[in-house]
């Protein structure tokens, strides 16, 4: 046997790469169209929790890509209490392999990837739902994820009023600042809840809750409106799902099963189920299911996150990697 080398990509060389908005959204929707035309396998994520008192757990993504002649698993971590160590709450870790022997491709930091791949997937769910006049973004949430949902979001709507809101006073004004400074306009960061969402043409929910309270307010969404929750415990009420027009998801799947999610308790109440369900995103982007069809239909689209989009954005990255001269080649065997 040769000798078997891979690809290591830590944080810096992942910087270094200065992936642009439209390579970001371009890999992602690349990895849709994959799983919409049946040239992909996505398996349900699970979950590790090591200790109750750790005040975190585990996620493991798996997937195969077709097209990207790539297999991958990514591992995070998310952990509530990590701004207290002066961490990031989410880091991961994303294997590249080759699907037809089983060799590793390649190795990525993949803390960026999981943030940008998340705000990607809430940016092209809005790219086919939301209403394409959308001016108004309230967004709860201010962890990794969140920057790159306003940032990519901005991207493709370009936005005249962006509210945000987070727990903390500290986190949202610093999130604020950064974005304006980024984006070059103003970013509110509001007092509450009801001041950032109410009456917003976009609404995202990533907040990061110990438990599950009913912080959103489906009063506050105005007909014609784009919801997107994601966070890991419920934030909405249970009567959210009644006012939509149409229900869509990633993957139907994951969405089904496990203990975690905004809309967990819709699943087990029957609120949102086969029957309910409009479409898969993929099978929209593929044109198999319409998206929106109308200004006046309100519309929901829930993401537990795609195995397939890390692997599509890493796919990219390491292609980047490659005609850049980034990255280390590590031997394996």
């Amino acid at each position: 046997m040769g000798e078997i080398r891979f690809t290591y990509l830590n944080g810096p060389d992942i910087e270094a790469l200065a992936m642009t908005d439209a390579e970001i959204l371009a890999a992602v929707e690349g990895g849709l169209l994959a799983q919409g035309r049946g040239q992909a396998v996505i398996e349900p994520r699970v979950h590790l929790e090591p200790d109750p008192a750790f005040r975190g757990h585990f996620n493991v993504l798996r997937g195969y890509i077709a097209p990207l002649e790539a297999a991958g698993v990514k591992i995070v971590g998310d952990y509530i209490d990590n701004y207290r160590q002066d961490l990031p709450s989410e880091m991961a870790l994303l294997n590249l392999f080759d699907p037809r022997n089983g060799m590793p491709k390649a190795l990525l930091d993949a803390a960026a990837i999981t943030d940008m791949r998340t705000g990607a997937l809430t940016a092209l769910g809005a790219k086919y739902l939301a209403r394409p006049d959308s001016r108004v973004l309230g967004h709860i949430g201010a962890r990794g994820t969140a920057y790159w949902n306003v940032r990519l979001l901005d991207q493709l709507f370009d936005f005249s009023e962006i509210r945000v809101h987070s727990r903390r006073p500290e986190s949202r004004d610093a999130f604020a600042e950064r974005l304006s400074r980024d984006l070059g306009k103003p970013v509110v960061a509001t007092a509450d809840w009801q001041s950032c969402l109410e009456g917003a043409d976009i609404l995202v929910e990533a907040s990061r809750l110990e438990a599950p309270e009913p912080l959103f307010k489906t009063d506050w969404v105005k007909p014609g409106a784009f919801v997107v929750p994601y966070g890991t415990m419920s934030a909405v009420e249970i009567g959210l799902t009644d006012i939509m027009d149409k229900l869509v998801v990633d993957d139907w799947g994951q969405c089904k099963g496990g203990k975690f999610g905004a809309l967990r308790a819709h699943v087990e109440a029957g609120k949102l189920s086969e029957a309910t369900l409009h479409a898969e995103l993929c099978q929209i982007v593929t044109g198999a299911r319409p998206g929106r069809e109308s200004a006046s239909e309100t519309i929901l689209f829930w993401h537990r996150g795609l195995s397939l989009s890390d692997i599509a954005l890493g796919g990219a990255m390491l292609e980047k990697a490659k005609g850049l001269g980034i990255g280390q080649s590590l031997r394996y065997a």
